[in-house]
């Protein structure tokens, strides 16, 4: 495993050759649009230069940065789970059950899994979590740039189909914009119905 802080390991239980994949989720603030998850597993003969937390890049650097990790991992999946799941069972258990989904769906099998954060989902692999780890290991940072560049085309996809949001602009996150554009046009079929803003405007139309 190759990571940003040489060491910072070295007290973990694993050792050098499990099956290392990295998981991150994209998503869990916005008002709308599915919550995704990505899980990478890094070629170690093939290092991909500029890895970080997608967050601190910019736009054009993660759709630079996307296709490149999806053609050196070794593998690679992203899952998402849907409004209506995330209104069902809330959203950090949406985000694990993601993360879980795209786990699973890799095609190599992973033996240990390191995921983006203070909690786990519950997988038959061993699960590590690691606060802050899309900054500090390559895997998550990859996982954590493949999670958001799908996550923000899907959310372009969705603008397509409803204009009147702008979701292209905002990504269905909580902006001036979208919540003016959400009082103006009401509750859309892919907005989250369990978020306060949402939830406030169904319980007014009643």
């Amino acid at each position: 495993m190759k990571t940003l802080y040489p060491g910072l390991f070295d007290d973990l239980p694993f050792s050098l050759d499990e099956i290392i994949c990295g998981v991150d989720e994209a998503g869990r603030g916005p008002l709308a649009g599915p919550v995704f998850a990505a899980a990478v597993i890094l070629d170690p003969n093939k290092p991909i230069l500029g890895l970080r937390d997608s967050k601190k890049l910019t736009e054009a650097k993660r759709d630079l940065l996307a296709p490149i990790i999806r053609r050196d991992a070794l593998a690679w999946a992203v899952a998402e789970c849907s409004e209506r799941e995330i209104d069902g069972i809330n959203i950090l258990q949406a985000s694990l059950l993601a993360m879980r989904r795209a786990v699973e769906a890799l095609s190599v099998a992973p033996t240990l899994a390191l995921i983006d954060g203070n909690r786990c989902p519950v997988m038959k692999i061993q699960t590590i979590a690691i606060v802050g780890g899309d900054d500090k290991v390559d895997s998550i940072s990859a996982a954590s740039i493949l999670a958001k560049t799908a996550r923000d085309a899907a959310l372009v996809a969705l603008h397509a189909v409803y204009p009147q949001y702008a979701f292209d602009q905002h990504k269905g996150y909580p902006t001036a914009l979208h919540l003016e554009r959400l009082r103006l046009h009401g509750v859309s079929p892919v907005h989250r119905h369990s978020y306060a803003p949402v939830r406030k405007l169904l319980e007014a139309a009643q």
